[in-house]
């Protein structure tokens, strides 16, 4: 069978998966009788757009304040809320979200909200893994007050997590000063979450997520410092720019930060017309993810411009699910 898809074969994949349609072609099932090598997430920042995307058009100044101070009228203007985000991810075909919490920013310690949430999941059969945390402070903060207040502002997303069924959340590690200098204090907010996380079985993962966090050999070292059974990472495949000036190569990062992976993100932004991801092989970066031992879910987070989200989800998540297959057979 040929490894290549066209983009009109994805998007009348994406049709057959809205409809609720099961397909069996082996290009979209798992060897029969064999367990799946991963499995497959869907990532709420990929439909940020529909969320987001009429509130931003104020500009990102006036965007961040209703953020902080009227999240209520980014709710009315959205396509989608964070409630439908479950039923969404159904409908294409996933049966586990990672949500971000700018999403429902003023929800964190609202129990009936979340509990609305949590009915939605289970009545979808849809089940909550992580949810990805912006917008709390710094975890590397110089000041060690700062540190602590970062951990306050983590504590009720941690408390979230635990609710909703999460295994964790992902944090910033953030810093400031010389390289050695952030690792420290990165590894020693990170340890400070990690206390915190202890209580509520909820483990804290970084994402490759600009700044020396995309240096692979800095984050391997803030993991080594941190020293905690909680802490881990969450290895994107497309994060690894440092400084508008320097990158670091995607797939040797990777392989570093999957000996600490407790979840992997496929971004994607573009396809050719195989439906292979233009910056990235995934089927490269799926055999990197495998060798290390991983068996978890990896998520699909589309962040492209020509496709639609719908579409550009639909496109990532057949080629994970080729990729999945063809090392299933191996």
């Amino acid at each position: 069978m040929k490894d290549n898809l066209t983009r009109r074969d994805f998007l009348r994949t994406g049709s057959a998966l809205a409809a609720g349609t099961l397909l069996a072609g082996p290009a979209f099932a798992s060897v029969a009788g064999k367990e799946e090598l991963f499995k497959i997430s869907l990532a709420e920042w990929s439909v940020n757009k529909m969320i987001f995307g009429k509130a931003r058009e104020a500009g990102w100044e006036q965007f961040g304040r209703m953020l902080s101070n009227d999240f209520d009228s980014i709710e009315k203007m959205a396509e989608m809320t964070n409630l439908e985000f479950p039923v969404f991810a159904r409908k294409l075909g996933f049966d586990a979200v990672e949500y971000v919490n700018t999403c429902f920013f003023n929800k964190a310690k609202n129990q009936q909200y979340l509990a609305e949430l949590k009915k939605v999941c289970k009545n979808e059969g849809v089940r909550s893994l992580l949810i990805m945390c912006d917008q709390e402070g710094m975890v590397g903060h110089p000041e060690r007050k700062q540190r602590e207040q970062t951990l306050e502002n983590h504590k009720k997303w941690i408390d979230a997590a635990a609710f909703l069924g999460c295994h964790s959340i992902r944090v910033n590690a953030g810093s400031q000063g010389t390289f050695e200098e952030q690792q420290k204090l990165a590894a020693d907010g990170l340890h400070l979450l990690c206390e915190y996380g202890d209580k509520a079985g909820i483990d804290i993962l970084v994402e490759n997520h600009g700044g020396l966090s995309s240096n692979a050999e800095w984050l391997v070292g803030v993991m080594k410092l941190t020293n905690h059974r909680r802490v881990g990472t969450l290895p994107d495949f497309g994060n690894f720019r440092i400084s508008p000036t320097e990158t670091f190569d995607r797939y040797k990062g990777v392989e570093m930060l999957m000996p600490w992976a407790k979840g992997v993100s496929a971004k994607s932004n573009d396809f050719d017309a195989s439906g292979n991801e233009t910056q990235t092989d995934f089927y490269r970066m799926i055999q990197i993810v495998l060798d290390s031992g991983f068996r978890g879910y990896i998520d699909v987070e589309y962040e492209g411009e020509k496709l639609s989200e719908k579409e550009g989800i639909l496109a990532t998540k057949v080629l994970l699910e080729k990729a999945r297959e063809r090392y299933s057979k191996k």
